[in-house]
């Protein structure tokens, strides 16, 4: 059994031929990552609840492990007794709510391919861990989300749990619940299927499955989210622009055990905290309202600029276009192949290299360097239009690429990053993941012409300048000499 990258077009997971759940027959073994700690007394209580439902998997025994990771408890978690599992209990030094990091220390003594993340106080059903590794025996780079339900179960014993004939969900029926946020979104948006950009909103931290090769890919879980809250939001992000599918699990529902409201405030000022942290990271529209003049570490948009057939005069006049641009949460790379110690390439350092939105002659492609920015746009030399990012944006609509022809060959095109990233995994085209639009050099307001290119340009802008920075400095006196030449007088 071999998955592979995924195929499908957007987010349609639903093309993805996997077996019914009924039928399915597990092969790749598993390890379920729970972070762990002691916070309340109660807290190995509803752990040993979590284990008592993994003991009643459906999953073949020999084919699973469960990876305890001990964010730093006082006393230190032993293993837990009475288990039929292969548990194995790994100790982290406690820095503050570490399970971010406890994530990534599962998954780095995980021995198995399909990591399954599972908070320590989740119950779940009996079909829960085919429900997801089904997916992960197809596709390689798929995240699935589990679903979750709040529901008080402090009067349960372990016993009940163990010996019960039916489901949870019969057991816990009569029971108050807070439903699943997500339902909504899920309803709305046809499973995830529809053509959205923000799948990653339906993301659940207690309950999550991914291959551990792509987990690690995507660099794990961000180690630096040290207080409750949106770490598992800016995960799933990244999965979505590196074009992992997003697969909601809404088959076999899990139950938190507590209700939503207990803590809420405490929950609500530790995401809150995180907010302004969280934006610089999480690259969309409808979490960051940028404001001209922020820079963000995770840019919007990179817009990569082909300078290696034009002059350098063109090249910066394109450059202050594109940095002048109404958009203004992007980076510019100027690329071009000349080499170091190049008299066009001192020019362009010397114009752009303390810009912190400009790379000049970048070491790593694109997609490398920014690999987590949802556009990725190419423009040819000597090319120029000011608001052009605006119009290729509304340009793109809900495709994946847009393309603008030139007449001499060259094209001006926007792509998504997703579609960029399962293109190069899978050695396909991006076309091949959504819609390819066509747009229009007049739409784009394109001009390509010399401007201030070609011989005495610099001579040209040099003096222009220097006449602006005269009139400037000569205030009233300028005016005044001005309009005695023009005959006014005086």
């Amino acid at each position: 059994m071999n998955p592979t990258p995924t195929t499908v077009p957007y987010n349609d997971w639903r093309r993805v031929a996997v077996p019914a759940l009924e039928t399915f027959v597990p092969e790749l073994p598993v390890s379920v990552v729970i972070p762990y700690y002691r916070a309340h007394d109660t807290s190995s209580e509803k752990l040993a609840r979590t284990l008592a439902t993994l003991e009643g998997q459906s999953y073949p025994r020999e084919l699973f492990q469960v990876v305890i990771v001990d964010d730093g408890s006082e006393p230190p978690l032993a293993c837990p007794p009475r288990t039929g599992l292969d548990v194995r209990v790994v100790r982290q030094e406690r820095r503050g709510f570490g399970l971010a990091r406890a994530r990534n220390t599962g998954a780095r003594a995980a021995r198995h391919d399909v990591l399954l993340f599972l908070d320590s106080d989740m119950l779940v059903e009996r079909n829960w861990m085919l429900a997801h590794a089904r997916w992960h025996h197809a596709v390689s780079d798929a995240m699935t989300l589990g679903i979750r339900s709040h529901v008080a179960v402090d009067d349960i014993d372990l016993e009940t749990l163990s010996s019960r004939s039916g489901s949870l969900q019969e057991l816990l029926s009569e029971r108050p619940t807070d439903p699943p946020r997500v339902e909504k979104m899920l309803a709305e948006t046809d499973g995830l299927t529809a053509r959205i950009e923000n799948p990653f909103d339906a993301m659940v931290g207690a309950d999550f499955g991914m291959g551990k090769g792509f987990y690690e890919q995507v660099g794990g879980t961000d180690e630096s989210f040290v207080r409750w809250g949106l770490e598992d939001y800016e995960l799933a992000y990244r999965v979505y622009v590196r074009g992992g599918l997003l697969i909601p699990i809404r088959e076999v529902p899990g139950w938190h055990q507590g209700r939503w409201s207990d803590d809420r405030e405490a929950k609500r000022r530790s995401r809150l905290g995180q907010l302004g942290k969280t934006e610089h990271l999480v690259a969309w529209h409808g979490f960051r309202q940028p404001q001209p003049g922020r820079i963000f570490a995770v840019p919007q948009y990179v817009v990569n600029l082909d300078g290696r057939r034009a002059s350098v005069e063109q090249v910066v006049r394109a450059a202050v276009d594109v940095l002048a641009d109404p958009v203004h949460d992007l980076v510019l790379r100027i690329e071009t192949d000349a080499k170091e110690g190049d008299e066009r390439l001192l020019r362009l350092r010397d114009d752009f290299g303390p810009d912190p939105r400009v790379r000049v002659a970048p070491a790593l492609s694109a997609l490398d360097e920014y690999p987590h920015s949802p556009f990725h746009i190419a423009l040819p030399p000597a090319v120029f239009a000011k608001g052009l990012v605006h119009r290729l944006r509304k340009g793109i609509g809900d495709a994946v690429v847009a393309t603008a022809l030139l007449p001499d060959g060259n094209s001006v095109s926007i792509a998504r990053a997703w579609a960029l990233h399962r293109a190069r995994r899978t050695g396909r085209s991006v076309a091949d993941f959504g819609d390819a639009r066509t747009m229009s050099v007049k739409t784009l307001k394109l001009r390509k012409g010399t401007g201030d290119a070609g011989p005495g340009a610099a001579t040209r802008r040099s003096w222009r300048f220097a006449l602006g920075l005269a009139r400037r400095m000569a205030g009233p006196a300028w005016r005044k000499c001005r309009g005695r030449a023009a005959g006014a007088p005086g």
